[in-house]
């Protein structure tokens, strides 16, 4: 493999190498973009730990792999400096605070906030701007990946098994399928169009897995384990944006009833405040779900896979950018995926639209305040547009809904 010839990083303690990662994780705002910008100022261009070339190089992975790209930055740069004790420390100094940030959240959320008179039309609000800024994300993630009619077609397919319940496993296998290679791609396209139309007549719907307690109030052990594998998943699923883990943290947890359509909403509005990777949405959905076992499990499904490509391939993973087939391969995956999170964005609308006090009649308040809060996303940029919208759609939602 041909590597840069660069002078090794500066030499730094194990604390010291944890308590650099972990102030990038107290800065970590505006979302993925910013921390990249942030590692690579301080660690590339003021601090030398590799060349530019080989930081874009790296990057190019981290976009290509499923995951949060700045956490799994952060862990392949702390592997440069320690080895893979230096990636572990990186990794976990970068998403600690965005982790007790989001628990606080969680316990305050749930013990101060929600159910209060006056604060449910607050977070109604929030909850239609939240709506907005997932359509933004969808948009500028399709922009990115949808480059061609075939993986469009991927798309639609995609959201059209989401919408008629095919497991979700069935479109990701069938898109992978059909656009590893070039040629014949109309066949293929088909083919995985049959395959899913076949899983929806054959396969039964994914059964609902309840949170089971003891008699005490204890949760068992096989909850901890579905809420790990609800975050694994996700984080496994994760190609170009953390919003693409929407669908599968939402179908392993709202699906099965452990909290409410509106609560992971308004997890997901939190996440885009914080100073943390965005999928530490997955925390409060498992904290709102079984309290801190539930954060704690969650959380490490999700950031498990971030760990795991940088610490265990981490002498391959710069040959993948030049792998054309696994490109493909992962391209029609990313492609069933953005359809699948505009199908969960349709689903998640409709469950706002139920919540709305008047009911449908409220939508003459809800469809203009949506209808900015996307106006903004699309026309503003920065890292500080989300939280702007966000608390915006609060103020809206207490004076229109209340």
């Amino acid at each position: 493999m041909n590597h840069d010839h660069i002078p090794a990083p500066p030499h730094l303690s194990l604390p010291a190498l944890f308590g650099k990662f972990l102030r990038f994780g107290c800065l970590a705002f505006g979302g993925p973009v910013a921390q990249i910008a942030m590692v690579k100022q301080k660690l590339v261009v003021e601090e030398g730990w590799i060349t530019p070339q080989r930081f874009n190089r790296l990057l190019a992975v981290m976009q290509v792999l499923p995951g949060p790209e700045a956490h799994e930055l952060c862990v392949h740069m702390g592997m440069i400096a320690r080895g893979r004790i230096g990636g572990l420390l990186a990794g976990l100094g970068f998403m600690l605070p965005g982790f007790l940030l989001m628990l606080a959240c969680g316990f305050a959320y749930a013990s101060y906030i929600e159910g209060r008179g006056g604060v449910d039309s607050v977070l109604l609000g929030v909850q239609v701007a939240v709506l907005a800024v997932i359509a933004r994300a969808v948009q500028r993630i399709g922009a990115h990946i949808l480059t061609s009619g075939w993986l469009w077609a991927l798309a639609v397919l995609g959201a059209g098994a989401t919408l008629a319940d095919v497991p979700f496993w069935v479109p990701l296998i069938a898109a992978a399928y059909a656009y590893a290679k070039e040629d014949k791609p109309a066949a293929r396209i088909l083919l995985a169009a049959i395959a899913v139309a076949a899983a929806y007549f054959l396969l039964p719907a994914e059964v609902p897995v309840s949170i089971a307690l003891e008699a005490n109030g204890t949760i068992t052990q096989a909850a901890l384990a579905a809420l790990f594998m609800a975050g694994l998943k996700g984080g496994l699923l994760t190609f170009g944006g953390a919003y693409t883990a929407i669908p599968y943290v939402r179908a392993d947890t709202v699906a099965q009833g452990w909290l409410s359509d509106g609560q992971f909403l308004d997890g997901v509005a939190i996440a885009n405040v914080l100073p943390a990777p965005l999928v530490i949405f997955a925390t409060f959905a498992g904290f709102m779900a079984a309290g801190v076992p539930g954060a704690l499990a969650i959380t490490a499904g999700m950031f498990l896979p971030a760990f795991a490509f940088s610490m265990i391939f981490f002498e391959r993973l710069e040959a993948l950018v030049d792998n054309a087939r696994l490109h493909r391969t992962l391209d029609g995956i990313a492609a069933a995926v953005v359809g699948i999170i505009a199908a969960t964005l349709l689903q998640l609308g409709a469950a706002v639209l139920a919540r709305l006090p008047g009911g449908e009649s409220d939508l003459i308040w809800a469809a203009p305040v949506f209808a900015l809060a996307l106006l903004a996303a699309f026309l503003v940029k920065g890292g500080w547009v989300a939280p702007a919208i966000l608390a915006a759609g609060g103020a809206a939602g207490w004076l229109v809904f209340a």
